[in-house]
């Protein structure tokens, strides 16, 4: 993962091609309700516009199915572009046709333009090499910034690259640092947190990090799985029954390795899907029952959770520890968040709903570090090879 970035190539004077994370949430107006990709993209940009290059921005936003649907334009984010920036960041009106090229070439040392969404061309999802060689000859040189896209091999993130030198962005460069010396040169101790609904999603995570951690805390949705794996009353929870006997494997696997597995000791309930049903407090040695299901850790889970927390020199999060969304059942979730945010551990939170629990409970400064892609933070995680990183030059 050592890979190049902006600032180990010469840029002045050169006509660079940015794949930036522009997919942010619009209301029914259009106007941007998040702009925290945009400003994550900000220090890549202004890095190359002050030194010299002129700038064509590209990114996708929404799921435009290959078509030209102007529901999903750029030019809400091409307007706040020019705003933040100081100057009119001009939007192509298509991605490899007239406009844009007329843009790119047009495009002088210290300027940036914008192309019209790549998802308009179903070729980008299919990583097409026509389409991407058009990207490329609008450019001499490709930066890849958008890390929530990199585990696709789509043309913008990764066929691009075998037109043109690809180097990291800042914000890449960044994830890779962080999650990168997290996962092979951690502090120790390394704790890892993994929550959310289901265990096959989190299947590649775990058998990954039960080689490389400390300590293991599983809480959320999947945790009820691995509950009725050691022979306990789950109740209505959430149950990935294919994977009951993998779980058990799992847990053998953990203890063979000498890692602590840490499972919620006792569970919040409730008698019905939602923020007003009956809730109760039951120990899971004593099982759910029948009439409930789990929806978030209980406080002595909490006290035991943030214990590991407290005594960890690296922790990595991905997953809530329960339905956040209900203020009700948030508490879990709320806590791990507390004592990350306390810990004197590096902190890294793994995108996805952690990164939006964090952001919506105020505490997403307080951590080391943000991760701003979810599915990619993920793969990173479970050991796989991203195609948007793999393309890049090697330093």
């Amino acid at each position: 993962m050592n890979k190049k970035t902006v600032q180990d190539i010469c840029v002045k004077g050169k006509k660079v091609l940015v794949r930036c994370d522009f997919n942010v949430p619009l209301d029914a107006d259009k106007n941007i309700t998040d702009e925290t990709r945009i400003n994550a993209a900000l220090p890549t940009i202004k890095y190359l516009l002050d030194n010299g290059a002129a700038v064509i921005l590209c990114s996708h936003l929404g799921r435009p199915k290959g078509e030209f649907n102007m529901k999903y334009s750029l030019a809400p984010v091409a307007k706040r572009l020019s705003e933040k920036l100081g100057f009119e960041v001009k939007l192509a009106s298509d991605v490899i046709g007239e406009s844009a090229k007329a843009l790119a070439a047009e495009c002088k040392a210290g300027e940036a333009v914008l192309l019209e969404n790549v998802r308009f061309h179903a070729e980008e999802e299919k990583n097409d090499p026509d389409f991407a060689k058009a990207l490329a000859d609008m450019a001499e040189i490709y930066v890849s910034d958008a890390f929530g896209t990199v585990h696709r091999a789509h043309a913008s993130t990764a066929g691009v690259a075998a037109y043109l030198p690809a180097v990291a962005g800042f914000l890449i460069g960044k994830e890779l640092d962080f999650l990168g010396s997290a996962v092979e040169e951690p502090k120790r101790p390394f704790v890892a947190i993994l929550g959310g609904a289901k265990v096959k999603d989190k299947i590649g995570v775990i058998t990954n990090l039960i080689e490389k951690v400390d300590t293991l805390i599983i809480g959320g949705g999947m945790a009820y799985t691995f509950q009725k794996a050691m022979g306990k009353e789950i109740g209505k929870s959430l149950l990935d029954e294919e994977r009951i006997e993998l779980a058990k494997e799992l847990m053998a696997k953990a203890e063979e390795k000498g890692v602590k597995l840490l499972l919620p000791i006792d569970n919040v309930c409730g008698n019905d899907f939602s923020n007003d049903c009956e809730m109760i407090t039951v120990d899971a040695e004593c099982g759910i029952p029948a009439d409930f299901e789990g929806m978030d850790i209980g406080p002595k889970s909490v006290e035991l959770f943030s214990k590991a927390v407290k005594e960890a020199a690296t922790v990595v999060w991905n997953g809530p520890m329960g339905v956040f969304e209900f203020s009700n059942f948030a508490k879990g979730t709320l806590a791990v968040a507390t004592a990350m945010a306390e810990s004197e551990a590096i902190t890294i939170i793994g995108g996805g709903d952690s990164a939006a629990a964090v952001t919506q409970m105020g505490m997403a400064d307080k951590m080391s570090h943000n991760s701003t892609g979810g599915g990619a933070s993920l793969e990173f995680l479970e050991g796989k090879t991203l195609p948007g990183v793999a393309c890049l030059l090697d330093k």
